[in-house]
């Protein structure tokens, strides 16, 4: 049973990771600081070294709770693919805290960025979670599902990029529509 102190706890945690999200994805990562995370969530700035070790730890924790947001939205391993997952996935993209990806997209391709190792171990979580859910039989001859993973998580990071960028020059609706006639089209026919 979990005492009044360790849902404090938990509740601060929570609190700091939120507002760590907001200001990450408004700011980027370098320009927001432990008094504007402390500030935004209501806790004390000491509060976050205590919890996370470090602004990196910080950041992990951040995009471990995005990137379970995202695993969320998709179909359970050997499902097709279905209008509804979709859905979830271009609904994650509308999502304000969702602005956090390109943000620090931006930061982890350049040399030498801090965030560059928990930037890519997203990507790869991202990859592995979509393989799961390929079906190797299903994909057009000479795709290998490896490819056609990164490809598919490629693709709606690309959207999403060009969303943020010019929301009225891309149509979200349309571009569900492509990727699923493309998901379903099965072997030889994409």
């Amino acid at each position: 049973m979990a005492t009044r102190r360790d849902e404090r706890t938990q509740e601060s945690r929570r609190l700091l990771v939120a507002a760590a999200a907001e200001l990450f994805a408004e700011k980027g990562y370098r320009q927001t600081s432990f008094v504007d995370i402390a500030g935004r969530a209501g806790i004390s700035r000491g509060s976050i070294p205590w919890h996370f070790g470090n602004k990196l730890g910080l950041l992990e924790a951040v995009v471990d709770d995005q990137l379970q947001v995202v695993l969320a939205g998709l179909p359970p391993g050997g499902e097709e693919p279905t209008g509804d997952s979709l859905d979830q996935a271009m609904g994650f993209i509308r999502l304000p805290a969702a602005r956090l990806f390109i943000t620090l997209l931006a930061e982890a391709v350049e040399v030498g960025s801090p965030i560059r190792e928990h930037y890519a171990r997203l990507h790869a979580a991202l990859r592995q979670a979509v393989r799961a859910r390929v079906a190797a039989e299903a994909l057009p001859p000479g795709t290998t599902p490896e490819a056609f993973t990164v490809l598919l998580v490629g693709a709606v990071i690309g959207v999403h990029a060009q969303w943020r960028v010019a929301p009225e020059a891309v149509d979200l609706e349309a571009v569900r529509t492509a990727i699923l006639a493309l998901l379903q089209a099965g072997p030889g026919r994409a």
